[in-house]
């Protein structure tokens, strides 16, 4: 009985995506090695040429990072080559408001798969800005937040 209380005690102040390994990050650098393990003798996997692109971490081992991709695709990465999350990349095509409502100016379309910058989110919405644009999209089909 005394286990039954303990893990409901567990549950309760521990929920599991507390003690969850997963978030997002960015990609800090240009050029970021993907490895096959968590050392620097691990062999390249591939390499990213993207800054800013959003990589979930699933998994740390000391000054490793496990990622996944938006692709599927996943490896190693040193911690110093990511940064906290500040990109997204949308799922679908989309379209980029002047303000947080469908009721707003329309300014372009955003396509699908572009890094965007984020600025800020507010649970339904995001304020985001490319090279010639700043706006909100919605939060729905987008890759680099946790809904």
């Amino acid at each position: 009985m005394k286990n039954f209380y303990l893990l409901i005690f567990i549950w309760i102040f521990f929920p599991l995506h507390a003690i969850s390994e997963e978030t997002f990050l960015s990609l800090k650098k240009d050029k970021v090695n993907v490895r096959y393990g968590p050392s620097f003798e691990s062999p390249i996997k591939y390499v990213y040429k993207k800054i800013n692109l959003p990589i979930k971490q699933i998994d740390k081992k000391e000054n490793w990072r496990r990622i996944i991709d938006a692709k599927n695709n996943s490896g190693w990465i040193h911690w110093s080559q990511l940064k906290k999350i500040n990109s997204i990349i949308p799922l679908e095509d989309k379209i980029l408001f002047n303000k947080p409502s469908k009721f707003s100016k329309p300014l372009a379309k955003i396509k699908k798969g572009r890094v965007l910058i984020l600025q800020k989110c507010d649970g339904v919405w995001c304020k985001i800005k490319t090279e010639n644009f700043k706006g909100w999209i919605k939060t729905d089909n987008i890759w680099g937040i946790i809904n």
